[in-house]
């Protein structure tokens, strides 16, 4: 049975740089992936653009490909935005389907300050998203919690329902949706930083655009 993969994020708005690393890590996986936008994120600012706004740019952007789906639990549930209710939620959907929680090295490198942290491993596989060659410096904490976990071999994700901690070297883009949400307000077109896609209707990218 293939993993089901979750990439998470506030997608405000959705990015190339987000949308060719949630790729990647599919191909390397073998691996469904689903991008899940957060509704309330414990550790961010609100995002500009509201659920539905983000919704729709997901669908937008994920157009002609089988490969990356949408996944809008979290912003139906409403409150802030648990990784771990929502991974135990998945749980008892998928039974012991393997469940990967995709994670940049930057978000990794903080999971101690996450709620229930250490049960996540109980519940999903964790594939940490780096850069080709670089090892991330990780507090020692989360070093002594991963260090029997960790694989290179991605047969032991499919074998197993969670409980592993893979490194996936992806080709990440220099994309900042801080940035785009500049241009846009500026008036300015950011075209090849965002999907096709999201170009298609005007209404789409209106919440970053000053009236």
């Amino acid at each position: 049975m293939k993993p089901l993969a979750l990439f998470g994020g506030t997608f405000d708005p959705v990015h190339l740089g987000h949308l060719s690393v949630a790729w990647e890590a599919a191909e390397l996986l073998d691996a469904e992936v689903r991008l899940m936008p957060a509704n309330v994120p414990p550790h961010k600012p609100a995002p500009l653009a509201n659920a539905e706004q983000r919704v729709a740019m997901l669908h937008a952007a994920l157009q002609k490909q089988d490969r990356l789906a949408v996944d809008t639990r979290e912003l139906r549930r409403g409150g802030p935005s648990y990784t771990y209710d929502t991974l135990c939620e998945l749980r008892a959907e998928v039974g012991a389907r393997p469940l990967v929680l995709l994670l940049g090295v930057d978000a990794f490198a903080g999971l101690p300050s996450w709620h229930r942290w250490r049960e996540l491993f109980e519940v999903a596989h964790l594939g940490v998203l780096s850069r080709p060659g670089v090892e991330p410096e990780l507090p020692h904490t989360l070093w002594t919690e991963i260090e029997a976990r960790r694989t290179d071999d991605v047969a032991e994700l499919h074998a197993h329902p969670a409980g592993c901690v893979i490194e996936l070297a992806v080709t990440p883009l220099e994309i900042s949706a801080t940035r785009i949400r500049e241009l846009l307000a500026a008036g300015r077109d950011p075209r090849y930083l965002l999907p096709c896609g999201l170009f298609e209707d005007p209404a789409l990218l209106a919440p970053y655009r000053r009236t």
